[in-house]
């Protein structure tokens, strides 16, 4: 069987929303491996006391090992989009699949995963949101339904839309979201189909 893995945000010492990490790494343990156990992944953590660390938990039927790291996030100005039939429905350490895609992206910083239907689904790192007509929308195709995502979704800032290329190009604003990143407005973005083109 697959490792699995969080990604938790560490500033200056202190997990940051550990409630949905908890919640993604209880449901993954009882869905894959039939485990129900309240494990609180924060008693655990024995983090840095200092700077923005990303924390990674790695586990399967038990926790294998955590991992610390220093983390700066990537700039994103560009986005290729790429059509893949690719499913990715929990947060495994195998990432050969999303690595090749990301391996496409030319001379862009990130790609944006669209199914053959055209439904938006995520970048190699995070669920996406738009904001179109004042409201901030976040696909309702996810490849992953990430923490911050539920979690924006909890608090009514985010809502669950059938967005698709089509919606792309009438945005206002563009986001991406993860547990390092948070939610991430991208400033003025540029979108490029799979021949290079530019789409918006």
């Amino acid at each position: 069987m697959s490792l699995f893995f969080e990604t938790i945000r560490i500033l200056d010492g202190k997990a940051m929303h550990l409630k949905y990490h908890n919640r993604r790494f209880r449901r993954t343990r009882s869905e894959l491996f039939g485990i129900d156990e309240a494990t609180d992944l924060g008693t655990l953590l024995d983090p840095p006391s200092r700077g923005l660390i990303r924390c990674k938990v790695i586990y399967d039927r038990q926790i294998r090992r955590i991992e610390y790291h220093p983390y700066t996030p990537r700039r994103i100005r560009s986005v290729r989009l790429l059509c893949s039939e690719i499913t990715y429905d929990h947060k495994a350490l195998d990432r050969r699949v999303l690595d090749e895609l990301f391996s496409r992206r030319g001379s862009c910083d990130e790609i944006l995963i669209v199914d053959p239907k055209g439904r938006l689904r995520d970048t190699s790192v995070a669920n996406i949101a738009l904001q179109i007509d004042g409201e901030w929308l976040t696909p309702d195709t996810p490849l992953l339904p990430g923490t911050t995502r539920e979690r924006l979704i909890d608090e009514g800032f985010l809502r669950e839309a059938p967005l698709t290329l089509k919606e792309l190009p009438h945005a206002t604003a563009y986001a991406v979201l993860n547990a390092m990143t948070g939610f991430f407005p991208l400033h003025n973005p540029r979108f490029f189909s799979e021949n290079r083109r530019r789409f918006c």
